[in-house]
């Protein structure tokens, strides 16, 4: 058990390398203007653990003292998610904020008694997965206590049980995506739940963030998968759940499920699992134009009729794509699309899954009935789905080469998908000037749909941090009004600003009462989804020390 939990650890965890052809960088030069600037190879400074010795031995206690670690290693692995600023500090450009414990407990119960050791001990708690937040979410803040520990639940990696009849399995929340999948493919089941991040998140993560995968258009969002959870707080367990639908009162599982630990601690999901596809077809089409393949999305999801894998990709987002391919300059290829009246190229990745083959050519068939699309065939599919983790081993290499590389998220209505998209655009131009702004449609549904944006510019030097932070505060700014602060990324620290202008401050009013009620001292997980706004839960403020 410990040598499988240490190779969780980022900093004995090696990322396969990333590398771009060299007519990709060729292309990524002349486009951003990417000059020689590298990333800074320091190492991180790791301070002095403050963890106090009655603290550890209280902890040691509760979940044995060699699952009390103080070592730099084990520290430095738990230090930040993975956003692009988080990558610049682990690689030593700017403050990393490290914890000074990590404490791995075994059980749910444990994780109660860890909670109450660190209320005594004036101790914050900021709860570790898979660590792939990007938006600041496992950053280890201390507030005003004394030390904060990373709780890291990997060892919570059980799945409980599993019940085919009604199709539900409780599974702990430190087990790993994969793994997860494996052991439910044993029964013959899945979740479907799969984003990028799945090859490091946790089912725990997934909860406490509103995960939303790749084929939620058929699976659903993580939330509308969650029947029951249970929770660890420093007032005791709450258990939620236990019924397929309920009108006893609001739906108080929707108050835990995207908490992010900020309510407590999430150690068993009870899922709503669905039966492994026999049968996976994934295809390409070329649609041409954003507005009119934007509106082929919409009718596909009004009409109810949307592939289970719907991502539509901007002319930008598909001009980088064929070029990392090599097919961009490829005369056949234009001269097809031309023949077709396709002059300004979107893609659109369609996937289906079923039972059987004749599930899956009856879904297809009703998808594209009445839709005009130029089909590129199923090899660009597969090669889609076969390449669709690679996104953070290609922002490594990214990094690497000296480019601002980052991601952003929102979702609003169809009649305003364009204006924001639009809007979006425009602020991160302003802010970086010569850059490359890709965007792509990740989920859609009947009411309006996500926007994803990729951003790619020279790394600023002098003050590369500063680059993005600026940068994504006017996309924010943009953003506030028109969509969402976040679709699937969550709020974390990066967020938190802009949570008002979304749910007003009687909402804010309305989590800090229920913070203040399963978290009143304020150990857990401080600076994240509520920052500024603790004098409404009667707690101190949470600026990091």
């Amino acid at each position: 058990m410990t040598e499988r939990i240490d190779h969780t650890l980022r900093g004995s965890w090696t990322p396969v390398a990333g590398s771009l052809p060299p007519h990709a960088l060729r292309w990524l030069r002349e486009r951003i203007g990417l000059g020689d600037v590298r990333t800074p190879a320091r190492a991180p400074q790791v301070p002095e653990s403050l963890l106090s010795d009655p603290a550890k031995a209280a902890l040691g206690e509760v979940v044995g003292p060699g699952y009390v670690r103080v070592d730099r290693d084990s520290r430095l692995g738990r230090a930040g998610g993975l956003s692009y600023v988080d990558l610049l500090r682990q690689r030593g450009d700017g403050g990393l904020a490290v914890p000074d414990a990590v404490v791995l407990p075994a059980s749910p119960e444990q994780v109660v008694d860890v909670l109450k050791a660190c209320v005594e001990h004036d101790v914050a708690v900021v709860p570790f997965g898979g660590g792939t937040s990007v938006v600041g979410g496992v950053t280890a803040l201390r507030g005003d206590k004394a030390a904060v520990i990373a709780l890291d639940l990997h060892r919570l990696d059980r799945l409980v049980s599993v019940d085919p009849v009604s199709r539900l399995a409780v599974l702990q929340a430190g087990l790993p995506a994969p793994r997860a999948e494996r052991l439910l493919a044993a029964h013959g089941l899945t979740t479907g739940h799969v984003p990028q991040s799945y090859e490091r998140a946790t089912i725990g993560g997934f909860a406490a963030t509103r995960s939303a995968g790749q084929a939620s258009s058929g699976y659903g969002r993580f939330e509308d998968m969650v029947e029951g959870v249970r929770l660890a707080t420093p007032v005791g367990e709450w258990r939620l759940g236990g019924a397929p639908a309920s009108a006893a009162g609001p739906d108080l599982k929707r108050v835990v499920v995207g908490s992010e630990g900020v309510l407590g601690v999430i150690t068993e999901v009870s899922l709503r699992v669905r039966p492994r596809p026999a049968v996976e077809r994934y295809e390409g089409f070329v649609v041409d134009g954003w507005e009119r393949g934007s509106a082929a999305v919409r009718r596909l999801a009004q009409r109810r009729v949307l592939a289970d894998v719907t991502r539509l990709s901007d002319v930008d987002e598909t001009a980088v794509s064929l070029a990392l391919a090599g097919g961009w300059k490829t005369n056949a290829l234009k001269a097809y699309l031309r023949a077709r009246g396709v002059r300004r190229p979107c893609m659109l990745i369609l996937g289906w899954h079923g039972a059987s083959k004749a599930e899956v050519a009856r879904r297809r068939a009703e998808t594209l009935r009445g839709v005009r699309l130029v089909s590129l065939g199923k090899a660009l599919g597969e090669a889609w789905r076969h390449g669709r983790f690679n996104g953070p081993r290609q922002r490594d290499a990214l990094l690497g080469l000296g480019v601002c590389v980052e991601t952003l998220e929102t979702a609003t209505h169809w009649s305003r998908v364009s204006e924001l998209r639009a809007a979006v655009r425009e602020a991160l131009v302003d802010a970086l000037g010569d850059c490359l702004v890709m965007c792509h449609i990740s989920h859609a549904y009947e009411t309006g749909a996500s926007l994803y944006f990729t951003v790619l510019a020279a790394r600023d030097a002098a003050d590369p941090v500063g680059q993005w932070q600026v940068a994504k505060a006017a996309a924010s700014e943009a953003i506030t009004g028109l969509g969402t602060i976040s679709h699937h990324h969550a709020v974390g620290t990066d967020h938190a600003p802009y949570l008002e202008a979304e749910v007003g401050g009687l909402g804010l009013d309305v989590l800090a009462s229920v913070k203040r009620t399963l978290d009143p001292t304020g150990v857990l997980n401080p600076g994240k989804l509520l920052v500024g706004d603790f004098t409404r839960a009667g707690l101190a403020s949470p600026g990091d020390r």
